[in-house]
């Protein structure tokens, strides 16, 4: 089977990356964010969305009743 060195070339890095904090998600978000912090860059932020009422999607409408 063939397989993409560029793809394998990223997933040794993410694999020498998860070991240097145990392979631990919550240590390897805290350096995520430290980083983020120490770059100085203005990070991108969307307004939160609102949720879509799904119960009624695709219904037809019903006229009200006088």
């Amino acid at each position: 089977m063939w397989q993409d060195p560029i793809v394998s070339e990223t997933r040794a890095l993410r694999e020498q990356y998860a070991s240097q904090f145990g392979h631990q998600a919550e240590a390897i978000f805290q350096d995520i964010l430290r980083r983020q912090s120490e770059a100085g860059k203005s990070l991108v932020t969307f307004p939160p969305r609102r949720p879509v009422d799904t119960s009624t999607a695709g219904r037809p409408q019903t006229a009200a009743s006088p």
